[in-house]
């Protein structure tokens, strides 16, 4: 990490390193035209290291001096032009358009957002991903938000930093519709019994996840981190669980286990991205339902085996009124796949793996940190 006060460093080092991602990710997609999103290699961290090593996705040679060429390695060699395949010529449209690109970048803003936008209209049909490119726009500020949200008193306009249009705003939702939610009250004994022995195993651990935590009695056994499963973590411990949670597209946040301490409430506050929903299901809640969450101008309260659904742009605090019991609740922030189509739902998880990306070349993410 460079010194306190630089930025120059972590700057270009995350630059570099999103350059070689977006790069190679488009041409992966080039290559397999016709392949599923699903089906495309998973670029790692270890991926940007290698790729500012030497060159876009490949180790330098022995010998060979460090860094790479000096141009983006946009396209392969041409091959003779009858033994072009469909797929190099797009490969070759795409490296040439993200050169035009790359040579445009404007150094005094942000990259990724100079970049995520033609990277996405590459990978995805544009007539699909059309409410994705607004969220840029808003991301980016070159778009207001809409009055309904700055007039809302019970929605901090000021907090919302991830923003997409036509998206309903509730407080709390229907549970009804929503299978994972089914099946995970159908599953509550076994649930309980999974949080249960992960407490007892040394290799899961309850943490602190945002510096609120501490003050308020709060922390978080974290299953899932940023949308993915955790390296290292016992999920053996807990199948039943997991097997639940890997049919949900969790979100930027956390899934995990959130236990309250006796007489302590998470402080008023709120979240700023529409797209996501929160959904936590009571695992231990005090006798006489004393644990209750605030969301907006509604108050509900927690019952064991029952989820709440609701949407963290409102603002919303909760407490735990026993004096010996603690609260806990299997928390889980996911894609709005209520709201969002299929396609926008994969979109926005690409901006949010790159993004991760590109904040660890800088040396800006932890546990908990916003994206």
């Amino acid at each position: 990490p460079a010194r306190e006060g630089s930025r120059s460093a972590p700057t270009m080092r995350g630059r570099s390193c999103l350059c070689a991602v977006l790069l190679l990710v488009a041409h992966a997609q080039a290559f397999m035209p016709s392949s599923p999103f699903g089906t495309l290699p998973r670029l790692r961290p270890s991926s940007c290291a290698v790729a500012m090593a030497g060159g876009f996705g490949s180790k330098p040679a022995a010998g060979k001096p460090k860094g790479g060429k000096k141009k983006p390695a946009s396209v392969p060699e041409r091959a003779p032009q009858s033994a072009v395949a469909p797929a190099v010529v797009e490969s070759d449209k795409v490296g040439m358009d993200l050169k035009r690109i790359l040579d445009g970048i404007d150094e005094e803003q942000d990259p990724f957002w100079q970049l995520i936008g033609p990277l996405l209209q590459t990978e995805f049909p544009p007539s699909e991903i059309e409410r994705v490119m607004g969220f840029i726009k808003y991301s980016t500020k070159q778009l207001p938000l809409p009055d309904d949200i700055v007039l809302d008193k019970w929605r901090p306009h000021e907090d919302i930093h991830a923003f997409m249009a036509g998206i309903p705003a509730t407080q709390f939702r229907d549970t009804s519709n929503v299978p994972f939610i089914q099946e995970l009250e159908a599953n509550y004994e076994a649930i309980a019994l999974e949080f249960e022995a992960l407490v007892k195993d040394p290799r899961a651990s309850f943490q602190s996840v945002t510096s609120m935590n501490y003050d308020s009695g709060w922390k978080t056994l974290v299953l899932y981190f940023n949308g993915h499963r955790i390296e290292g973590f016992p999920y053996e411990t807990c199948p039943i669980t997991t097997a639940i949670l890997d049919k949900v597209p969790v979100a930027g946040r956390i899934a995990g286990f959130n236990r309250q301490k006796p007489n302590s409430g998470i402080p008023l506050h709120s979240d700023g991205n529409n797209m996501w929903l929160t959904c936590q299901m009571g695992i231990k809640v005090p006798k006489g339902q004393k644990a209750w969450i605030r969301v907006g101008d509604e108050t509900r309260r927690w019952t064991e085996g029952k989820c709440l659904l609701y949407d963290t742009t409102f603002e919303h605090e909760t407490f735990n009124e026993s004096e010996e019991e603690e609260r806990v609740v299997l928390h889980i922030d996911f894609w709005n796949f209520l709201d969002l189509s299929p396609t926008e739902v994969k979109a926005m998880q690409r901006v949010y793996e790159l993004r991760e990306m590109f904040l660890r070349a800088e040396g800006l993410i932890e546990t908990g940190g916003k994206l």
